[in-house]
Formats: C-alpha cells, structure tokens, sequence
C-alpha cells in the first residue's frame, strides 16, 4: 500500500481520532494509523467543564456536530446511550474524616462524564472512517524518514506493505509513543514533582458511599473520586455500565512501601491502610488484570520539528490528579488545528510550530507546578485544599470567560500567563512545599485566599460552606464584576449553557 497524503496521524486515541476529523474537515488527505486495534482498554477518563467547553468549540468550528452530545451527561445519555459513560458531577476528596467537595455543574443535565475509553475511543475511530479518514489498525512502522518536505513512513499494516509519503506528521501515540523512540527525543522529568508509580485496574461490585447528616451539594460517588493519604491518593470512577476504574499513584517511597509491581496483593495493602476504601471495596472484583506503572510523569524537550509535532499527550503527562490531561490534549488540538489550517504552506511554518511547542510546555509545567504542590500536602489537608482552590478558582474563572466570549481573560491553562495570579501563584506553589507547622499553614491558606479574590466566582474558601462548595447561580450573579460583565450577561450565559433545568 502506498499513499501521499497531506497528513498522517499515528495513534488512534480519543486525539488521535478526533485530530484526524478535524482535518478532514479542513480538506486535507488523511491517514490514521494504529498499533492496536479497537476496542482496547485506555486510561485517562474524566473530562471537566474546560475540556467539554472545548471539545463543543471544536465540534462547533469544525462541523462535527456529532460529537457535540459528548459534552455533557444528558446529552450524551440521548444521543449515545450505547456508549458506556459515566456522571461526573464535581470533584471529592477523603482525607481520613476530613473532605471537600467541589461542584462542577448543578444538575445531572450539564454534568461532566468519565469516558469508559475502550468504548468511546472506538466510537470516535469510526466516526472518523465515517468522515473518510483512511484508517489502518494492526500497523507497524518500521522506518521514518524526515525531511524538509515530511515524514516518509515505512512498515506493514497487518500482511500488507506500507509506504506513506505524508506533508505533516502528528504523534497521538501517548506516553513512551512513536517519535519519542524513532526520533530518540531526550525526556526530563518536572521541577518540584516527585517520580511517581501507579497501580490500576476495572472492577465491578463497587459499593457506593453512605452519607450521613447534611445532604452534600451533589451524590458524593457520582464524581471524581480521590482518597487523599501522605504520599499518594486513589481515583474510584463509575460507569454507567456497573464497572469502577480505580487506582492509586503514589511517590516511589510510598510505591515501594506498598510493593505496587505485585498488583492485586499491593491493591489489598492499600486497602489496609485506607478503612473507606476497603469498605467501598469489599465485594469488589477486577475485571481487567491489574497494570503497574513504574513511572507515571514524563516530559519531552523537543514537541515539535520541521513538519512534525506531538500532541500535549504524547509530548508530557503529570498525573491524573484534577483531571488535567483532557484540556491540555484539546488545547493542543485546537492550537495545531490553526497552524495546519492556516500555516501548513506558509513561510512562518516552522515560527508557528515552535509557539505551539513553547505553548504546550509552558501549559504542561504550570499543571507539574499544581500537581507537585498537591503532592507535598497530602499530608497537610487544609493545606491540600487551599493548593485545589487555586486550580478551581483559575479553571472556573477561565471557563465563564470563554463562555461570556472573553477569552483574552483567561488566555493562558491555569492563567499561568496572568500577570497577577501566574508569578503570584508560582511563588505560592514553591511555598507548598515547605509548609512546617500549623501557622505556616493557616498563613499559606490566607495568601491563597487573598491571591484568588479577583477570580472567585463560587464561592471557595467561605467558612460558612465547610469545604462543600456548590454551583450556586448567585455566587456567579454576585462576582459579575470580575468578569467585567454585567447581570443580564451572566443570566444569558447561564441560559446558554442549560444551567437550569
């Protein structure tokens, strides 16, 4: 088989897949190819509000209308209900007796999803074959050759030869991918994050948690669920279809206490250790073997060549702590949507290339920044959780400023690039970690509340709530200021995004 195409795509991911669509939407030739072959297994399953903001964008701008429902439970439950799924309703987090709880919309309606990857990204493969994407599972490459003029791939795609000219390569391959080995790209970890391990697997027979007392802002199961302990945290997210992803990453120290390369036995130690989950646990089976990994984060200094680049999943991962990946592979996909749409032939080709790597770097080290700040007070839980609202303020605050059109607000993943809350928030960050004594702490805790003032929209760090925070309209209608917007334009974006039911 010999092919001279415009574009080839190597892996066959939910990016993958969803890249490749929105170039043959833009009118280039595409091939899609992929190691495996569908369905398979996938980890990296919860979306947030700022990932479902931009996948509508994109299904939006590139006439990909079917995609759309993905963005939200309902919608998803009307149009796909075959595709497994499941309701994410907020962020919680277990520390021992302590929690905080963080809403991410007010109704099931408009809630966020955990992608039961194995379904959906095989959807998402057929819809591009559907558009008339070319695509080739079972493929083997076996030689790249990259020049001024593309990529020259060589291999076999099942029994059959394959000899694909291509004008632009893109990797979707993930971590430890494609061009990371051809290409022997040097790979450097993340200042102020620890090495860490994962252990995981599928299971059925979850039990759901009982609550007792105040009823909290939404079912506490139906979210991302962490168990927070020193060291490390566990992830339990349910499917609609009676299955639970869960796992747990932890720091090598903690890793190796743990014995995580044993699987199932290190899994029944951490239950041990944690009486909550061991209770949720209990008449729980693995349904997919368990998978060890021994090194979790991992950053690539070269992202992107002469006609050449990687997806932000390909080029860095940090840890699935606050469901980072999502919106950082769709950034990355909307940024290099415009470079191929409107630079592919250009004089300023390899200009725009390195801004999309710089870009994505930079996003990658605010989200390890967060992550490591997050990881050095596990310990420490109301440090811990003034560290989270730092995410939640800047994510949220981004969010409502995309969805009132003003996205020169939030121009940047985390407003890293703000020039108020970016320097002020890395200074903080470093603070994290090297937080000693309760005072240090509470003093922590008010530098983080002060910095946030200007971007809280919900609320976060009120006494009165007690870690529990809702998506309350009033909040949104009160701090309109922030957003330079007025009642009538926060009523009319809440009316726009189905707010209401």
């Amino acid at each position: 088989m010999t092919r001279d195409v415009d574009l080839a795509i190597v892996g066959s991911g939910f990016g993958g897949s969803l890249m490749a669509m929105i170039a043959h939407q833009l009118g280039l030739s595409v091939i899609l190819l992929e190691r495996g072959r569908h369905p398979r297994m996938a980890i990296g399953e919860s979306t947030t509000p700022l990932s479902n903001l931009l996948l509508e964008r994109l299904s939006t701008t590139y006439d990909l209308p079917r995609l759309a429902p993905l963005a939200k439970w309902g919608s998803w439950q009307r149009a796909y209900p075959q595709i497994a799924c499941g309701l994410k309703r907020g962020f919680t987090f277990f520390h021992h007796a302590e929690q905080l709880l963080v809403a991410a919309s007010p109704h099931d309606g408009i809630a966020d999803t955990h992608w039961y990857r194995a379904e959906v990204d095989h959807f998402l493969v057929e819809e591009a074959q559907r558009l008339g994407v070319e695509y080739r599972d079972s493929t083997r490459i076996e030689g790249l050759d990259l020049t001024e003029n593309g990529a020259t791939i060589v291999g076999r795609a099942g029994d059959e030869a394959l000899h694909i000219h291509a004008n632009f390569l893109i990797d979707a391959t993930g971590a430890g991918g494609f061009l990371h080995h051809a290409l022997q790209l040097e790979e450097i970890g993340f200042p102020c994050l620890p090495a860490t391990e994962s252990l995981y697997s599928h299971f059925t027979g979850v039990k759901r948690t009982e609550c007792s007392g105040e009823t909290p802002p939404y079912p506490v199961d139906d979210a991302a669920v962490h168990h927070v302990f020193e060291g490390g945290w566990v992830w339990v997210l349910r499917f609609n279809n009676g299955v639970t992803s869960a796992g747990v990453a932890a720091t090598h120290a903690v890793a190796e206490e743990l014995a995580l390369r044993e699987g199932e036995p290190a899994w029944q130690r951490l239950q041990d250790r944690l009486p909550a989950l061991k209770a949720q646990f209990r008449d729980a089976t693995a349904c997919q073997p368990f998978k060890h990994l021994p090194r979790m984060s991992f950053r690539i200094i070269t992202i992107a060549g002469q006609r050449w680049a990687m997806l932000p999943s390909a080029a860095g991962f940090v840890d699935p702590l606050l469901s980072t990946g999502f919106p950082l592979t769709l950034m990355g996909i909307e940024r290099l949507a415009r470079i191929i749409h409107k630079h592919r032939n250009s004089a300023d080709l390899a200009w725009q290339l390195q801004s999309y790597a710089e870009q994505t770097e930079a996003d990658l080290l605010a989200a390890g920044r967060l992550i490591g700040g997050l990881y050095a007070t596990m310990g420490n839980f109301p440090a811990f959780t003034a560290v989270s609202l730092l995410y939640f303020a800047a994510v949220s605050f981004s969010e409502a400023a995309h969805r009132l059109g003003k996205p020169e607000l939030a121009s940047s993943f985390l407003l890293h690039r703000h020039p108020g809350f970016g320097p002020a928030s890395r200074v903080l960050l470093e603070r994290a970690c090297k937080l000693h004594s309760e005072s240090d702490t509470t003093e922590f805790t008010e530098e983080v509340l002060k910095l946030i003032e200007p971007f809280n929209l919900g609320g976060f760090g009120d006494p009165a709530r007690h870690n529990w925070y809702p998506v309350c309209a009033e909040d949104l209608l009160h701090a309109g200021s922030k957003l330079g917007a007025c009642r009538e334009q926060i009523i009319a974006m809440l009316d726009k995004s189905g707010f209401w039911t």
